[in-house]
């Protein structure tokens, strides 16, 4: 289980994280990480970046890492291979000056076309670990805001459950952001055993149906770019099962 490198220079790394592969060490499991590939592949990033402390304590270097995917996640990541370029790419992420547009599939059918959400998101006390939409408006400055539009509606034709395909854009980026948005939409993301443990996965799929497919930004070198990663095989699959609702 390795990225695909998607495009290179002297300043930036782009590549294709698959899903099931963790962006780096979360302190309490012995896995592959990507950090790991990053180290092993260009040994030079080694230090580039800032380190994450662990609840635990531990200091967890992330060679290179500006932003990250959830292990379930797969799609496109751009890291830097220098500590200029590392905050000059940091710098726009803070932002909010990079666009980043997922594809999801979710259960159900949006009651509109398109359209925003803006909530806080807060840590709830749960085994595992999960994130919530805050109840209240009153610390909106801390909102997260993701857009999304309904690119596609339609059914499992197994089940006849309705289903969407959804783009969605998080403007910022907090952790779990799309799954627990959508999941306050009241449309969680299909087979996402966390924020929606009672459905059934559907259409063949074992894993969170969320895949980062394109992302723009500025480089280090002043051009901008557009990198994307078509759907992975699983998601692809499921996508092409689908057919078209009828009432």
């Amino acid at each position: 289980m390795e990225p695909l490198v998607l495009y290179e220079d002297d300043a930036v790394l782009v590549v294709d994280k698959p899903a099931g592969l963790i962006v780096h060490s979360d302190g309490r499991t012995d896995e592959p990480t990507l950090a790991e590939w990053v180290v092993r592949h260009y040994p030079a990033l080694k230090g580039v970046g800032e380190p994450w402390v662990s609840p635990q304590g531990e200091s967890i270097d992330r060679p290179g890492i500006v932003h990250r995917l959830d292990r379930t996640t797969s799609g496109v990541m751009i890291l830097a291979k220098t500590v200029a370029a590392h905050a000059f790419l940091k710098k726009q992420f803070q932002d909010r000056m990079v666009s980043k547009l997922y594809w999801a599939l979710v259960y159900g059918h949006p009651k509109e076309d398109y359209g925003s959400i803006e909530r806080e998101i807060v840590r709830i006390k749960s085994v595992p670990p999960r994130w919530g939409v805050a109840r209240g408006t009153e610390n909106m400055k801390r909102a997260a805001v993701t857009t999304w539009r309904v690119a596609r509606r339609a059914a499992d034709p197994e089940s006849g459950e309705r289903v969407s395909v959804v783009e969605a854009e998080p403007k910022t980026g907090r952790t779990h952001q799309i799954r627990v948005h959508l999941q306050a939409l009241g449309h969680p993301i299909v087979c996402d055993h966390l924020y929606a443990p009672t459905r059934l996965c559907i259409l063949g799929l074992s894993r969170v149906a969320l895949h980062a497919r394109r992302l723009t930004i500025s480089l280090p070198s002043g051009a901008q770019k557009t990198f994307e990663s078509p759907l992975p095989p699983d998601l692809a699959y499921a996508d092409s099962l689908l057919v078209e609702y009828r009432r």
